[in-house]
């Protein structure tokens, strides 16, 4: 069973991974970590990083790699805003939702 994951999970996700590099992290690095936790596209996911880039979340540059250029994301401070922000929202969220499906609260 996959439980549906709206905008506001995958963008939240997409930092969290970004920002586990201090050097940023190339697009289908960042497909493939995302695809641990969640079903997505390549396609669905550039565009969000797209996005997040144009909210001023996310920052790129471009690196010689094998004779091609790669794209790096980099999450800039207010990206780390967001991201807190979402982790906050986050363990407030599950909270609610381990009370409802397992007649719990989490300790966090």
């Amino acid at each position: 069973m996959t439980f549906n994951t709206g905008t506001t999970m995958l963008d939240a996700v997409v930092l969290s991974v970004v920002a586990q590099e201090q050097q940023g992290t190339y697009g289908y690095k960042i497909t493939q970590d995302v695809r641990n936790v969640m079903e997505i596209s390549e396609s669905t996911l550039y565009p969000v990083l797209r996005r997040l880039q144009k909210d001023g979340y996310l920052e790129t540059y471009d690196q010689e790699c094998t004779g091609r250029n790669r794209r790096y994301y980099q999450i800039t401070p207010n990206g780390m805003i967001k991201l807190d922000s979402f982790r906050k929202e986050w363990i407030e969220y599950r909270k609610k939702i381990d009370l409802i499906m397992l007649g719990q609260s989490s300790d966090l």
